[in-house]
């Protein structure tokens, strides 16, 4: 056994001209959350329950993309989602439309170990949370000022915008040049930049586990589900690897971007970050994301094709990352 290893992302696409201090923040946080799952791992934790923990942390957090800090949908309000994959017996939960539920990725959990389904969404999983006894509070916890501003914004210019850090002029930011905005399903929308969370865990005993929660995209239409519950899409665990996503979440769903990666581990022999590179090469098309993985022997890689994500990564034997840039 090759021992434990652990990967985190807050989420890919990031302006280059992102304020040093923004981008300190970031790091801090990812800092932080990666040491948690390394202290976890370090006392025996399972793969499940270390990226249950970690996702927690970062949903907690209005830093990102998830939990309090979500994007705002058309209407001004908060419609959350999550998925966790334990890679043992590829048992998983996910969740879409919350909007009182405080972690939704324990949610997602509970669906996983307390319900006979794999996914519940909006009214009923709002029910099932009640049942469970899970923490809610208002939709108003969820909702920062940077993103009422942000939303006022986006429907000023009638588009979807991803993330309140990037400025809405100019379209170098996501590779794509000026002359080409980027387009999500072949409709045009602002600069690509995400911010979902994510992370994936290899135990000691080899057991792999991914968990990914967002808040979607700002300005998105009421009932918009991407790839961040979508088992196989956003979030993806088995024997021999576990995968979380983050970026255009309806290329990552043309892509069943997360299974792909295992897939061509399992059936054309690649070895992890082979694996990464051939998926985001050849299965995002015009498609802008990134990922984070482990395998069952200890790798931990990520890959992404967009100008930025934002990772941490660490293994058993004292390597630890945490960046932003390529």
């Amino acid at each position: 056994m090759a021992g434990w290893a652990i990967a985190v992302h807050g989420g890919a696409g990031v302006d280059p001209n992102l304020p040093a201090e923004r981008q300190e923040q970031a790091k801090q946080l990812l800092t932080r959350v990666l040491n948690l799952g390394i202290d976890a791992l370090r006392s025996s934790g399972s793969a499940i329950d270390v990226v249950e923990l970690v996702v927690r942390e970062l949903e907690s957090d209005p830093f990102f993309n998830s939990g309090r800090g979500s994007a705002l949908t058309e209407n001004g309000t908060v419609e959350m989602e999550a998925s966790i994959m334990d890679g043992v017996g590829r048992r998983c939960g996910a969740v879409s439309g919350l909007t009182t539920v405080k972690n939704p990725v324990s949610l997602a959990r509970l669906v996983m170990d307390k319900s006979p389904h794999s996914y519940l969404a909006f009214s009923g999983a709002e029910k099932f949370a009640k049942q469970m006894g899970v923490e809610m509070v208002d939709n108003d916890y969820f909702i920062t000022q940077d993103n009422v501003e942000m939303l006022k914004l986006a429907k000023e210019a009638d588009s979807i915008v991803f993330d309140y850090r990037i400025p809405t002029v100019g379209y170098e930011t996501c590779g794509t040049g000026v002359e080409s905005p980027f387009q999500m399903n072949g409709l045009p929308i602002s600069i690509y930049a995400p911010e979902t969370v994510g992370c994936v865990v290899v135990d000691s005993q080899g057991r792999c586990a991914a968990a990914t929660s967002t808040g979607g995209l700002l300005n998105k239409r009421m009932g918009r589900i991407g790839d961040s519950p979508l088992i196989g899409a956003g979030t993806y665990a088995c024997d021999i690897c576990a995968v979380s996503c983050t970026g255009e979440g309806e290329a990552i769903i043309r892509g069943t971007l997360a299974r792909e990666v295992g897939a061509v581990m399992e059936y054309k022999g690649l070895g992890l970050q082979d694996a990464v590179d051939f998926v985001i090469k050849e299965r995002l098309d015009d498609g802008k994301a990134g990922l984070i993985a482990v395998s069952k022997t200890g790798e931990v890689s990520y890959g992404f094709n967009c100008v930025g994500m934002f990772r941490g990564c660490a293994t058993q034997n004292g390597f630890m990352e945490v960046g932003i840039w390529d």
